[in-house]
């Protein structure tokens, strides 16, 4: 039986070039938590080219930087006509956002909507004790 993904499909959108998230100092000491939730997010199956929508909550602890949230409002956004798995969305913008804000720790779940009968929800998470 012939494969209907192609590794093509796997890779796609993972190396796009997407808008730079920005930040700014942070003005406190850290021992405080950030979430973010953008409960619009959208992009497109690079298989079908439907939409996938659903919900992104952010949770960050904060080091030197925060980040500006219209920058990342403006990333979000890039994603809209993206062809990119869902687990593949979520590691991604994980990963662009401790490279720009560079937290004590991070967590990024996605709660994607319902396509085709089958809900998925992503978590992914990133700590400085565990990169090392």
């Amino acid at each position: 039986m012939k494969r209907q993904y192609t590794d093509e499909h796997a890779e796609a959108g993972v190396k796009a070039d997407l808008p730079e998230i920005e930040t700014w100092p942070n003005q406190f000491a850290t021992g405080y938590e950030i979430e973010i939730v953008m409960p619009e997010f959208t992009s497109v199956c690079p298989k079908t080219g439907l939409p996938d929508s659903g919900v992104l909550t952010l949770r960050y602890v904060p080091d030197k930087r925060c980040l500006e949230l219209k920058s990342l409002k403006m990333y979000a956004i890039s994603y809209r006509n993206l062809g990119i798995f869902q687990e593949n969305a979520v590691n991604r913008m994980l990963a662009d956002i401790v490279k720009a804000a560079r937290p004590h720790a991070a967590t990024l779940i996605g709660e994607f909507s319902p396509r085709g009968g089958v809900r998925t929800k992503i978590t992914a998470t990133w700590s400085r004790k565990r990169a090392r």
